[in-house]
């Protein structure tokens, strides 16, 4: 069939044969009355598929030109200036705790032992890496209908071992930045924004409009198919902060000191020439460890794929928000029944999912399996009250290892009355209204 070609007429004949495959066989299935509604779902076209095959077709494998142009496209539309791709977004909190804890960080460094103010109603990648490494999560409850950290009980968690607030924007809805950011700045705090759910939303404050994961010292993102968009698997550590950047690429990288590219060899110049710590002078710098790092990178495959993508980002997220309101429309009329979602002051989300409370005497147990009977997918706000699951069974036992501060009233709340469905771009008009439809139902309305 190549014969008589070009290797690159021979990849674009691959390249426009894929166009028409992804034409002819994907995204074909049309919606109808009775279908299942799924939570979330990839919403993709041929260019994704063509990208992924060119990058299968180079078979570079690991990070390479896709993964070089991603980081600098999805800074410039962040307004950021360092962003770094890794294998997924769970693995992008762990780089960005991880950082926080290099001695090149000095007094600054989170230690063993030193703790970090989070929330429990979440998902346990944001806690993991402060339980692995041996800091202390601090707990403190969320607010309803918001689900977010309650700004209140800040300062009643703040002790002199504080070191850092780490905390996601619940189901793309901003938490409280001003009120954080402040109380980071007053006790010169690190600001961690799990933004693995809130890609694309906004937040003013002080008059300029910023999008969430910019306004802390470190943003993660995920890119796993059901999230604002997607690379199959996938994620992103961000910052502004040159010295945490070099940070990030060191954890991400082997916990190497060399910032050269993969695949690029003493591209600094100076491979063999210096010394570091107890190691002959010359040795190979490629193969000097400043940190206790992981191989966290993403293949250039996923990046190809996140490089479409994010072209029609933008897109998503308003569609998203249509979802929102369309839905909120379709339950109003259930709210005697249900607490609706409710933004944040100052906010402009990119929903991730539409999050519904059940009021008293109204039982979660028969709505929830009522419209999944139905045929509409529902989730419940990840781990409800994380502490409460086995994986805190040794460390209730002894009550070492982490700190609740007041009571997380309203985190039991969401763990017993708190359900969501999703709000994803490719969801029609028709489906919307389908499932507010259902969810009236559910609840006798």
């Amino acid at each position: 069939m190549f014969e008589n070609m070009s290797e690159a007429q021979a990849r674009e004949e691959i390249l426009a044969a894929t166009r028409e495959y992804c034409k002819k066989y994907h995204n074909k299935k049309e919606y109808k009355k009775g279908d299942r509604i799924p939570y979330a779902s990839r919403v993709y076209d041929e260019e994704e598929m063509t990208n992924l095959v060119d990058s299968a077709l180079e078979f570079w494998l690991t990070s390479g030109r896709y993964t070089e142009q991603f980081e600098e496209e999805f800074a410039n539309y962040l307004g950021v200036r360092f962003c770094s791709v890794v294998n997924s977004g769970s693995s992008a909190n762990l780089v960005a705790f991880m950082a926080l804890t290099s001695p090149l960080l000095g007094d600054r460094r989170i230690k063993r032992g030193d703790e970090v103010i989070t929330v429990a109603a979440g998902f346990p990648t944001t806690v993991a890496p402060m339980i692995q490494y041996g800091a202390v999560p601090v707990f403190v409850d969320v607010t309803i209908p918001q689900y977010n950290i309650d700004i209140s009980m800040l300062e009643q968690a703040y002790s002199d071992k504080t070191k850092a607030v780490m905390i996601a924007h619940t189901l793309g809805n901003p938490f409280d930045l001003k009120a954080v950011k402040e109380f980071c700045d007053k006790h010169k705090l690190w600001l961690v924004e799990d933004n693995c759910d809130a890609l694309g939303s906004r937040y003013t404050m002080d008059g300029k409009e910023y999008l969430t994961g910019t306004i802390g010292d470190i943003g993660t993102s995920s890119f796993y198919p059901p999230h604002h968009m997607t690379m199959g698997e996938g994620g992103a550590v961000y910052t502004d902060n040159v010295l945490l950047n070099k940070i990030i690429r060191s954890f991400r990288d082997w916990g190497r000191d060399c910032a050269c590219p993969s695949g690029r060899d003493n591209l600094c110049g100076h491979r063999f020439d210096k010394q570091y710590g107890e190691l002959p002078l010359g040795y190979d710098h490629k193969y000097v460890y400043s940190h206790f790092g992981y191989n966290l990178k993403a293949t250039d495959m996923q990046a190809a794929i996140g490089c479409a993508q994010l072209k029609k980002f933008p897109s998503f997220v308003e569609r998203r928000r249509h979802n929102f309101d369309r839905l909120y429309a379709a339950v109003k009329r259930a709210e005697e029944k249900l607490i609706l979602p409710e933004a944040c002051s100052n906010a402009k989300p990119s929903w991730f999912g539409f999050m519904l409370t059940c009021r008293e005497g109204v039982d979660r147990n028969q709505v929830v399996p009522y419209i999944e009977g139905k045929g509409v997918q529902t989730r419940m706000l990840f781990a409800g009250n994380l502490v409460k699951h086995p994986c805190f069974d040794e460390m209730r036992k002894t009550q070492e290892g982490y700190r609740v501060v007041g009571d997380l009233t309203n985190t039991d709340r969401i763990m017993q009355d708190t359900f969501w469905v999703g709000l994803y771009p490719g969801m029609t008009d028709e489906m919307l209204d389908d499932m507010g439809k259902i969810i009236c139902e559910a609840v006798g309305v």
